[in-house]
């Protein structure tokens, strides 16, 4: 039994549901998830179907080729995926490794089904040496020997060669050009701690003990070229007192950042998040 999802979007009229569902039916398909939403605001309709189908011959490529032709009337867009088919991923890290580490973790024991394509850090040390335990291919980004546009022409061709489907920031502290995000063949997800815009530059969590703040917290969005402004995926806040010092705070902060990141991660895979402009549509 072949499994499948379907996610689309399109202008919001009558009648899209009932043309997947019967698309769906017309060809024996099983359904067994389904979730949709009407953004009033910006009067698009998003949907998301998980199916099973017994013919062992169906695919992606010959489900959207039938598919075509509503996709076209209907002015939508819309994407199969099949559940045998991992998504390629590229790890991306600097001297700080917690959110790599995790993500390693949750791959290794089958939690984050994905296909890890490589791990990349303008850091040796603790990536090199996850990179290895885990089995995974390492690269060095030589950011102190080599020019900035350089680094990033070889981070697009290891994209393209290695067939990447997303590319993960695990707390890789270089920003990314215009030219990188613009030309990256995949999407890019990042995570931050959320006291952006407040507290920028080094040491964030010192700034913010100094403010005497009383919630960190982590998100997770889609890069854009605009500086941590792209589609946020997924956020969480945890509260801390004045008791706190900035270590304590920090700790706090780095597990949020590893969970937040493990699930927007899970999310994009899953073929939950939806672009709505410059918000998203999470199926969660």
């Amino acid at each position: 039994m072949n499994r499948f999802t379907l996610v689309l979007h399109c202008p919001n009229v009558i009648g899209i549901v009932y043309q997947v569902s019967r698309f769906l039916f017309e060809r024996g398909a099983n359904i067994t998830e389904s979730a949709q939403y009407d953004d009033e605001e910006s009067d698009r309709f998003f949907m998301r179907v998980a199916f099973t189908v017994d013919s062992a011959n169906e695919t992606s490529e010959s489900l959207s080729s039938a598919f075509a032709s509503i996709a076209k009337d209907l002015h939508m867009e819309s994407s199969f995926y099949s559940d045998s088919t991992k998504t390629r991923v590229l790890l991306l890290a600097s001297q700080w490794t917690h959110c790599l580490a995790d993500l390693l973790h949750r791959h290794s024991s089958g939690e984050l089904e994905v296909e890890i394509v490589g791990v990349a850090s303008n850091h040796l040390g603790d990536a090199q040496r996850l990179a290895r335990e885990y089995g995974i291919p390492f690269e060095h980004l030589d950011t102190k020997n080599i020019d900035k546009p350089a680094i990033e022409e070889h981070l697009l061709a290891i994209m393209r060669d290695r067939q990447v489907g997303l590319t993960v920031l695990a707390r890789y502290m270089q920003i990314l050009s215009e030219h990188l995000c613009l030309n990256s063949p995949c999407p890019i997800i990042n995570i931050h701690h959320s006291f952006l815009p407040g507290f920028k530059g080094a040491r964030p969590y010192h700034q913010a003990f100094a403010r005497g703040v009383k919630i960190v917290g982590a998100t997770a969005h889609y890069v854009t070229a605009d500086l941590d402004e792209g589609p946020i995926i997924e956020q969480d806040v945890a509260r801390v007192n004045h008791a706190m010092d900035a270590k304590g705070m920090m700790e706090i902060g780095r597990d949020l950042e590893k969970s937040v990141l493990a699930r927007a991660v899970k999310l994009h895979v899953r073929h939950r998040v939806l672009p709505n402009g410059p918000r998203t549509v999470v199926f969660a």
